[in-house]
Order: C-alpha cells, then sequence, then structure tokens
C-alpha cells in the first residue's frame, strides 16, 4: 500500500515515515516539497504518486501568531486540508488527516467526545475545525479524522524540547497550573494512525498517552525523568501560576482532555501513560546526544 505523508518535516510527519509498517510504501513530503496551500500542486502530486492513502500531518501549529497571521493558518488548516481532501475524492484514495483538541472550547468539565459540537476559542483551533469541515465536504465520513494533543518527540520545537533547554539555562521555571489535557509522544500516536490506515478506519476520532496532567505536571516529569538521565540539573525549581499570570495572545482551551474509546476499540490498541512515553522519548534524546 502506497502512502503520501505529507509535513513528512514536523515532529509528527518524521515519526510516521519512521514507524511506517513493512507492508506500506511510504513517501514523505516536507512542506518544502509540497506546499498544501497550493491547489494545483497537490492535484499534480496526487496525479504524480496515486497514493493508496494520504496522511495530513503538514499544519500550522504556532497557536499565538495564529492571531496576527490569520491568512496564513486558514489557508494551511482549512484551505491546505481542503486541497487535500477534494484532490482524493477525485483520484479514488483516502485520507487521514490530523486534528487538534483546540478545535473544542475546554469549558465541558469531562474528556471531549468525537461527535462533541467544535467550539474553538482562537484562529488556530477555528482554522483547524474549519479544515475538518473541509475533509468532510469533500468526502464525507469515507475520511478518516483523528483528533490529538500536546504532542512532542525528541526532535524539533515543542513544550519537552523547550523544557529541556530551559532547564539548562535556569535556576527557576514558572508553568501554568490550570490547563488541563494530555502530552502525547508523537512516536505512539504515528503508530496508532498506521493502525487506523491498516484498518481502513473512518469517521472522526481521538487519541493521546493516557492519564491527565497539566502544564505544571508535564515540566516536573521533564525535570525528574530529565534528572534522572543527566540531562537538566536535579535542582531546578518549578513553581506553579495561574494562566492569567502568563497572559498570551492565543486563549488556551483550559481543558482538552480527549475521549479515545472509539479509536481504542476500533483498532484494539490501549494508549501507554504519558510518563511512560515521556521516558522513552527522554532516552531517545539522551542517547541522540550521546552519539
Amino acid at each position: 500500500m502506497k502512502v503520501l505523508v505529507t509535513g513528512a518535516g514536523g515532529q509528527l510527519g518524521r515519526e510516521l515515515l519512521r514507524t511506517a509498517p513493512h507492508a506500506v510504501e511510504a513517501v514523505g513530503l516536507s512542506a518544502g516539497e509540497l506546499d498544501i496551500t497550493d491547489a494545483a500542486a497537490v492535484e499534480a502530486t496526487i496525479a504524480e504518486h496515486r497514493p493508496a492513502v494520504v496522511v495530513n500531518a503538514a499544519a500550522y501549529t504556532a497557536v499565538d501568531r495564529a492571531e496576527t497571521e490569520r491568512e496564513r493558518a486558514w489557508a494551511v488548516n482549512a484551505d491546505g486540508a481542503g486541497h487535500l481532501a477534494e484532490a482524493v475524492a477525485r483520484h479514488g484514495a483516502r485520507l487521514a488527516h490530523v486534528s487538534t483538541d483546540f478545535v473544542f472550547s475546554g469549558e465541558l468539565g469531562r474528556a471531549w467526545s468525537p461527535q462533541a459540537p467544535t467550539s474553538p476559542v482562537g484562529e488556530y483551533g477555528a482554522s483547524k475545525a474549519a479544515g475538518e469541515a473541509r475533509v468532510r465536504s469533500a468526502l464525507g465520513e469515507e475520511a478518516l479524522i483523528v483528533r490529538t494533543a500536546w504532542v512532542y518527540a525528541a526532535h524539533g520545537h515543542n513544550f519537552a524540547t523547550t523544557m529541556l533547554r530551559l532547564m539548562t539555562e535556569r535556576e527557576r521555571l514558572t508553568v501554568v497550573e490550570d490547563q488541563i489535557g494530555t502530552p502525547t509522544w508523537a512516536r505512539g500516536l504515528a503508530e496508532v494512525l498506521w493502525s487506523a490506515v491498516e484498518a481502513g478506519l473512518t469517521g472522526t476520532h481521538h487519541w493521546t498517552d493516557a492519564g491527565v496532567a497539566s502544564w505544571y505536571d508535564f515540566a516536573v516529569a521533564i525535570r525528574d525523568e530529565g534528572a534522572a538521565r543527566g540531562l537538566v540539573p536535579a535542582g531546578v525549581e518549578v513553581a506553579p501560576i495561574p494562566g492569567a499570570a502568563w497572559p498570551t495572545p492565543a486563549r488556551r482551551p483550559p481543558q482538552g482532555v480527549l475521549d479515545k474509546t472509539s479509536l481504542r476499540e476500533a483498532v484494539g490498541v490501549e494508549s501507554v501513560h504519558w510518563r511512560a512515553q515521556l521516558a522513552a522519548m527522554l532516552d531517545e534524546y539522551r542517547d541522540a546526544r550521546n552519539r
């Protein structure tokens, strides 16, 4: 099965290529190789490669900059997703599209169901919700949409690598304690996406690692696990602060926990607790530094 992975230079795209099953011929295209905002380029690429499936890992993910770079965020997250879905429909292929917990307001008080109405509070979330709508408009329920949250990897710019850097530079950090979600290792997400693709799964589903954390909880775990591996000093202080004390251009959903039941039952895979996944990522991070 030939699968085209867009956004192959990003943290999820790289993990998708690294974890591709033996039965899959995975072709990865970075943003520089395929600009999904260019409808003609998307059409030509799908026509050239003739994939059975396209996995769209391309996204504009700069949440704060999206408030001022609205046109770019919508061009990638909404129009780009639409271009892929429309080209896939014309060529009889399937699409697996990756979305986000930011399509929800975060005000529910319990885990968000895949069927819950979207209610974004910022441009990033709104652009991703619009991308989902474009995908469904072109493909209906034949598309696979997987929402995830708090994705990180041993490479790229993300919360975990940022914390590791800051903990080697500063003796004290303050981290928001009243925004709740689930850290998700890109490697585990990629493996589950492949399971869903191979199973021919369709519809809208959720996937994250198991468990719940605040950004403060996540930072403390990064310090403790990182110190155990000699990556950061053990004495770095991590202090909790309310989100109001750290204003940002974009509002964040206060609670982005996602209900994973439908995807777990469909592919028969249990999610691994985020703390165990963090430990595995930090082992990889340490080993890469020591090479």
